[in-house]
């Protein structure tokens, strides 16, 4: 897969809605129906960080979901990058990026989301040819503000801001021309998962759905 190819791919990806859902799975048994509360509430685009053992189970169940494209977050090898593959990802999403991750990714024919929080990474990315690009850490790296600013110079590239977003300040990301979506976590908070509350969780989703810029 060409890094134009990929790109078209996430930006396709980030279109669907205005939220990607970040979730850190803990016990594999229950990341099918958190998928399906996410998909029935507006958000098909899910990514599942590859921070606990239960990560790979829980994508394999996640896509078997009707009308849900599960990725793999936290990418940082080439060895991640098969395994999430393996497991049935269809993209990947990396705080930041490397050669030998960008090559895995083009060789296994994973479209990357690949982080960005500087100019210089947002250039070295776009020769390269990719152009969808997270930012990372967003809030850290001075919100809304900095990728604005960003977006004079760059306006080519788009962005998805990861890190910090909340339904507090997404609205002030979304406005923005180059930035089609935002990464949040606080749509299947921890204590709504272990209750299995699906309910409320499709509510969550259901209302970042609804949100604009």
């Amino acid at each position: 897969m060409t890094p134009q190819d990929a790109s078209r791919r996430t930006r396709e990806l980030c279109g669907l809605a205005p939220v990607i859902p970040v979730l850190v799975v803990e016990d594999a048994g229950k990341a099918r129906p958190l998928a399906e509360a996410l998909v029935a509430g507006g958000l098909p685009v899910l990514e599942v960080t590859l921070r606990t053992p239960a990560a790979l189970e829980a994508i394999r169940a996640m896509a078997e979901v009707p009308g849900g494209h599960v990725g793999a977050g936290t990418l940082i090898s080439a060895e991640d990058v098969r395994a999430a593959k393996a497991a049935g990802a269809t993209f990947g999403v990396s705080p930041g990026a490397t050669d030998a991750l960008l090559a895995a990714c083009e060789e296994e024919g994973l479209p990357l989301l690949a982080g960005a929080a500087t100019a210089s990474e947002a250039m070295r990315l776009l020769a390269r040819g990719y152009d969808m690009l997270k930012f990372f850490p967003a809030e850290a790296s001075g919100g809304s503000a900095a990728l604005k600013a960003l977006g004079g110079p760059l306006p080519q590239v788009s962005f998805c801001p990861t890190g910090g977003v909340s339904p507090g300040n997404a609205g002030d990301y979304l406005k923005l021309s180059t930035v089609p979506c935002v990464g949040g976590s606080w749509i299947a908070p921890a204590d709504l998962v272990t209750a299995e509350d699906w309910g409320a969780i499709e509510a969550k989703a259901r209302e970042a759905a609804g949100l604009s810029g």
